[in-house]
């Protein structure tokens, strides 16, 4: 193991440059993910299942909420962060 990368930070080689990805079909996937948990939940709730599934719904619409926000704050900042990747 090299010390000199620690001791000198020049001699480190140079980071590479961030990857360029695209962050809305990581959320609209979460965020199927998430609804499809939601409708599972609500179903298991109706048939009877009360102290469990009712919470469990809850986390569910709220993982959708925060997808749901998640992709408003992709289309607003997609130029930003498609710019730093080139």
């Amino acid at each position: 193991m090299k010390i000199a990368p620690i001791v000198d930070p020049h001699a480190r080689r140079p980071s590479p440059k961030p990857m360029q990805v695209d962050l809305r079909k990581a959320f609209i996937l979460g965020t199927v993910l998430w609804t499809i948990a939601l409708v599972v939940c609500i179903c298991w709730w109706q048939f009877g299942h009360n102290l469990w599934f009712r919470t469990a719904t809850l986390i569910c619409a709220f993982g959708v909420v925060i997808g749901l926000l998640l992709l408003v704050w992709e289309f607003f900042d997609r130029s930003d962060y498609r710019r730093l990747g080139k």
